[in-house]
């Protein structure tokens, strides 16, 4: 995913002030599933009254969203927002999640685009009916080609060449870049990024819905390729796979990831796993909801029609001790 970053970027600064001061202000693959939190009786610092949706191409059971909905919920929480939640990996089924919110006319609508050409119909039936709608996570490149107005996320492609810069620097010979996800351009971009400055890097497609297949598909490959000398996986639950992997075919390889949860978290501390790349979900979800808060509500654009960057953000054993009491309280 290539991207011209003097138009397209923010300072990670920029957003934690704005995080700062959001909060200060306040006093506070399987079927579609859905689920809504009031803020208008938890305490909020606004009563707004507003409902906003948000729809993202969550996987179940991957740790990675809990982060992303617990910003979200903070953001919800603060602004007096009614969040309604709902998710399908199925780019078709998520597009329709997307038209759903747009029937039930919510005030806005917060989505990820990591298979944007699938959901631009939706978001663009969201545009016309007034409902502002702000991308994250995913779809850099092309949120406002899409039709959002604004984006909260990392530069896939950016985080993935200082990834590589990382494990180059370390002495990688042949990374194995494991995907996940079939047809998502954020994971192809981190994969891409990486391969950038480590022309040897190899990709392998798993099923990321499956930790057994996951762990069996890696346990096979390490197995039939000794010259694999490191491994970069791109979700903190793969990265967890990998380490059964490595330990069933007796691989030396190192291994880093990208995402955190707060196992991997332990691992990292532990010294099982390099580094991680950390988009920072949390904040994700809480800038997400908040701009479009602040869009509804004084018609703000936050970024000036820049992407919001929230990454990379790097963790290892330099800083382990600091994020791991944050990982195990589901922010970081």
């Amino acid at each position: 995913m290539i991207l011209n970053r003097s138009r397209k970027t923010l300072s990670l600064a920029a957003v934690a002030a704005a995080a700062v001061l959001a909060l200060s202000a306040c006093s506070g693959g399987g079927a579609p599933k859905t689920d809504a939190s009031a803020g208008s009786d938890t305490g909020a610092g606004d009563n707004s009254g507003y409902t906003i949706a948000m729809v993202t191409h969550e996987t179940p059971g991957d740790t990675f969203w809990d982060k992303i909905k617990a910003g979200a919920q903070q953001a919800a929480k603060n602004e007096g927002v009614t969040l309604k939640y709902s998710n399908d990996p199925d780019p078709g089924k998520q597009s329709t999640l997307i038209q759903n919110a747009v029937d039930s006319k919510v005030q806005g609508i917060a989505t990820t685009l990591a298979t944007p050409d699938a959901l631009k119909g939706a978001v663009q039936n969201a545009k016309a009916a007034g409902i502002p709608v702000v991308a994250f996570n995913s779809g850099i490149s092309q949120y406002s080609e899409v039709g959002a107005s604004m984006y909260f996320g990392s530069d896939e492609d950016l985080a993935g060449q200082t990834a590589g810069q990382r494990i180059q620097a370390a002495g990688a010979k042949h990374p194995l870049c494991v995907i996940q996800a079939s047809g998502s351009v954020a994971l192809e971009a981190r994969c891409a990024g990486v391969k950038k400055v480590v022309s040897t890097t190899e990709n392998i497609q798993v099923n990321g819905a499956d930790d057994s297949s996951v762990v069996s598909s890696l346990q096979a490959k390490l197995s039939e390729d000794k010259s694999i000398d490191y491994i970069v996986t791109l979700g903190a639950p793969i990265a967890l796979d990998a380490l059964k992997a490595m330990d069933q075919a007796s691989s030396s390889a190192k291994l880093c990831t990208f995402d955190l949860n707060v196992d991997a978290a332990q691992a990292i501390k532990d010294g099982k796993i390099t580094f991680s790349v950390d988009q920072q979900p949390y904040v994700q979800g809480f800038m997400a909801v908040t701009a479009l808060y602040l869009q509804i509500k004084n018609g703000n654009d936050i970024g000036g029609g820049k992407a919001t960057l929230t990454g990379p953000s790097f963790i290892d054993s330099s800083n382990i001790d600091k994020i791991l009491p944050f990982a195990k309280n589901n922010t970081r």
